[in-house]
């Protein structure tokens, strides 16, 4: 009977271990310990003293003896600090059952994430889990916008009733040096689906423009165009756009022409965008 709590050991039982002896000073321990305290050794019904400079001393699984043994003597260990619970479980030895359901679920929530900070993955090769830098994370996540092109062309003068290609003399962003000549070129390494947007305002002094195409080629040919169409002939200025998406490779080419059906002065403002999309 006990007054107040029930104390939490109850009859616990020690935990022994015999050694298979011979003519050395060093066993190795089948469970770990903190120090030579944990254990209580015996050898040849006596018991020995634990400590630095008297019978043995043990460290983790390590039991090292401060005279060897002899064959033919005996010896066992009884685990003194195991049966408190002192020391580390086996490895692999907690399960679902071990852990309360709160372990993560319970803590506080992380509201923004440093590049420094650990993720918990699974590697399904090795069947472990393995924990990850933020910033080894996501640099393996998607991909980027790049090559990124955007060009322009201010008042470029054009002629009547003539398809020409534009000079985009103006390079605002070109991050991989790919557009020249008033051409993208596709880079080595950089294969995939483009978005391309050109944007084109023709104007004229005498309120005659009929048609506007902005056009789209890629590697010589027509891919995709826009245009505005008056059958009156009366604007001063029209704004078609053309925009697509091309799957490209290395060493496609893409270039902007422009048609404009008109009588006076006929120029334009052009501008155009090239990016290659994350898939």
């Amino acid at each position: 009977m006990y007054i107040g709590n029930t104390p939490a050991e109850n009859y616990a039982s020690f935990l022994t271990e015999t050694f298979t002896v011979s003519a050395t000073a060093s066993y190795t321990l089948s469970h770990a310990v903190a120090n030579e305290n944990d254990i209580r050794l015996v050898i040849n019904g006596v018991v020995q003293q634990p400590g630095s400079g008297k019978a043995y001393t043990a460290s983790g699984t390590t039991l090292t003896l401060t005279s060897a043994t002899a064959s033919g003597d005996s010896m066992y260990a009884v685990y003194l600090g195991r049966a408190l619970q002192t020391v580390n479980p086996p490895n692999a030895s907690v399960g679902n059952s071990q852990t309360a359901p709160t372990i993560i679920t319970g803590q506080t929530a992380e509201a923004t994430i440093a590049t420094d900070d650990t993720i918990l993955i699974h590697d399904t090769s090795a069947s472990a889990l393995r924990k990850m830098t933020r910033a080894n994370f996501v640099s393996g996540i998607g991909g980027t916008n790049t090559p990124i092109i955007y060009v322009k062309n201010n008042a470029a003068s054009l002629s009547n009733n003539t398809t020409q290609k534009l000079t985009m003399n103006n390079e605002i962003i070109d991050t991989a040096s790919a557009f020249a000549s008033s051409k993208f070129t596709v880079p080595s390494g950089q294969n995939g689906k483009y978005y391309i947007n050109l944007e084109v305002e023709t104007f004229e002094t005498a309120d005659t423009i009929n048609t506007v195409k902005g056009l789209i080629y890629k590697n010589g040919s027509v891919y995709a165009q826009g245009q505005q169409i008056d059958a009156a002939s009366n604007h001063a200025a029209m704004r078609p756009s053309v925009d697509c998406i091309v799957s490209l490779v290395a060493t496609d080419y893409i270039e902007f022409y422009i048609y404009v059906n008109g009588t006076d002065d006929l120029a334009a403002n052009t501008s155009a965008t090239i990016f290659k999309l994350i898939e």
